[in-house]
């Protein structure tokens, strides 16, 4: 008698997860993924919009050191040490309306998502004016 009953204890610690359990499980892991996917969203578009401000700001410093060497600005990416595209791939970098006396450098959005609408291009010109649309604040830490 004792050793059935030893042994139905086993069998019972050894039967497995309930369906109930399993369910709840999928449930929580569902909330959570609600929860943080549109965070993990936001801070990965936030830093492919800082890696195209940074290459525009970039643009702007080298051409003023062109500029002081050659009295004009420079209409090529190679002379300002910038790529063609952003290193993600996901802003199109082009320098234009290039003149003696001033410049200008945009970043244009590639891809056609969410974030078209919001921060699909960012400019800087030769004398530090900064504009983004279809959004006006793309250039503030918030956006």
């Amino acid at each position: 008698m004792y050793e059935q009953m030893t042994e139905n204890r086993m069998y019972r610690s050894m039967r497995g997860v309930t369906l109930l359990e399993l369910m709840i499980v999928v449930v929580v892991i569902g909330v959570l993924t609600s929860i943080a996917y549109p965070s993990y969203r936001d801070a990965a578009a936030r830093a492919k919009r800082n890696e195209a401000r940074a290459a525009l700001l970039q643009i702007a410093t080298n051409q003023e050191r062109f500029y002081l060497n050659n009295n004009t600005y420079s209409g090529n990416l190679a002379d300002m040490g910038v790529n063609a595209t952003t290193e993600t791939g996901t802003y199109a970098i082009a320098i234009d309306n290039v003149s003696a006396n001033n410049f200008r450098a945009t970043a244009t959005y590639l891809k056609a998502d969410a974030e078209a609408g919001k921060c699909a291009n960012f400019t800087v010109w030769g004398d530090g004016t900064r504009s983004s649309a279809p959004l006006t604040d793309c250039w503030s830490r918030t956006r």
